[in-house]
């Protein structure tokens, strides 16, 4: 392989040099929006030399209005494949399935017609396929909360190249972040989720269960980690990549060294010690928020109980309290369908994840 190019970067230079012209030959005149998003670490920014073994390369979307989609596409995705370039940049434009299941695709040589990676398609329905819902019409608190935040991630981050429709943009505006009363009920869930577990490190220690310690942290690490990203209003990604994605929240320099510490540790004491600092950390993120009056970050024993905890309830309670819309406050104190779901199959599934967020709407 040629020298390493961010696959963000190969992308643009793929459509302004090799993609557009061939559009212009194909269908002059047709306006379209180009862009890389979806699916596929570059479009978050976390791509490198590994990436390019599969599901990375020179690869786009198109976007045609609907009615010149079907007269055109046909047409656009033929000439592609007869006129793109085999290789851009050094790196092969034609993609071959590795014969798994879910049909992944890798880059490689081609003597032939290339099978590239250009998916031409219509905003509204590429959405829809992806999210479950078209975000350039009026968005429900239905769709936000049964949508995956790796989704929305993906739907959000990345880059358009050209936005000729004028309708692309707009609809990732529309996406960028939760309406404000929304994240609130997140945020209060997952404050919630903590108070769940965070006595359970040293009660398990207690009894000698250690490992049961260390998993138990582990979970309020993670649980941590992903309320830092909602706090600083960012879609927190799958576990691949939701390390990398805190490193790069304010929080991230400030709170690594302690959590790394609370995972290495080897008895409940020093977790526990270590997971307290974690959690006046990020209650004083909360008050700095503003979003609430401030709530005593100091942590303290659990009832009568000797174990240090931050009684993480009470932040979702002062959170849930500013929520002012009747239909949000009925909500489920579950959040959104990645605060309540830890599997792939589920999550990574716009249509599955929707089904299981909505299955919830009569529990109260």
């Amino acid at each position: 392989m040629p020298t390493f190019v961010p696959g963000l970067e190969l992308s643009r230079r793929f459509y302004s040099e090799a993609v557009r012209p061939l559009l212009e030959e194909a269908a002059p005149g047709i306006p379209h929006s180009a862009a890389r998003i979806g699916s596929g670490s570059e479009v978050l920014g976390f791509d490198t030399a590994r990436s390019a073994d599969h599901e990375w390369g020179p690869r786009l979307q198109l976007f045609l209005r609907s009615s010149d989609r079907s007269r055109h596409a046909d047409r656009i995705t033929h000439l592609l494949a007869e006129r793109l370039p085999k290789t851009f940049h050094g790196y092969p434009t034609h993609f071959t399935s590795t014969g798994e299941a879910n049909d992944i695709r890798v880059m490689s040589p081609t003597d032939g017609p290339v099978h590239h990676r250009v998916e031409v398609t219509h905003v509204s329905s590429w959405f829809t396929a992806t999210l479950g819902f078209d975000p350039t019409g009026p968005l429900t608190p239905a769709d936000w909360l049964a949508t995956p935040t790796q989704l929305l991630a993906e739907a959000t981050a990345g880059a358009v190249f050209h936005d000729g429709l004028h309708v692309l943009t707009p609809a990732r505006t529309a996406l960028r972040w939760y309406p404000r009363e929304i994240w609130l009920h997140v945020l209060a869930c997952q404050w919630q989720r903590l108070s769940q577990e965070e006595a359970f490190v040293g009660r398990c220690g207690e009894v000698g269960d250690e490992l049961g310690s260390a998993v138990v942290t582990a979970r309020l690490v993670r649980d941590l980690m992903r309320l830092c990203l909602l706090m600083d209003r960012r879609y927190p990604p799958y576990g691949k990549w939701l390390g990398s994605a805190f490193a790069r929240t304010p929080a991230g320099a400030r709170l690594t060294p302690t959590l790394t510490a609370a995972l290495a540790a080897t008895d409940w004491r020093t977790r526990e010690q270590h997971l307290a600092t974690a959690y006046e950390t990020v209650a004083g993120l909360h008050n700095e928020l503003g979003l609430t009056d401030p709530v005593d970050p100091a942590t303290r024993a659990y009832h009568s109980r000797p174990f240090r905890v931050l009684r993480a309830e009470r932040f979702a309670e002062a959170l849930l309290a500013r929520i002012s819309d009747p239909a949000i406050r009925a909500l489920p104190r579950v959040g959104a369908v990645d605060q309540f779901v830890d599997s792939t199959e589920v999550l990574g599934r716009a249509e599955v994840a929707r089904v299981v967020g909505q299955s919830l709407k009569d529990y109260r």
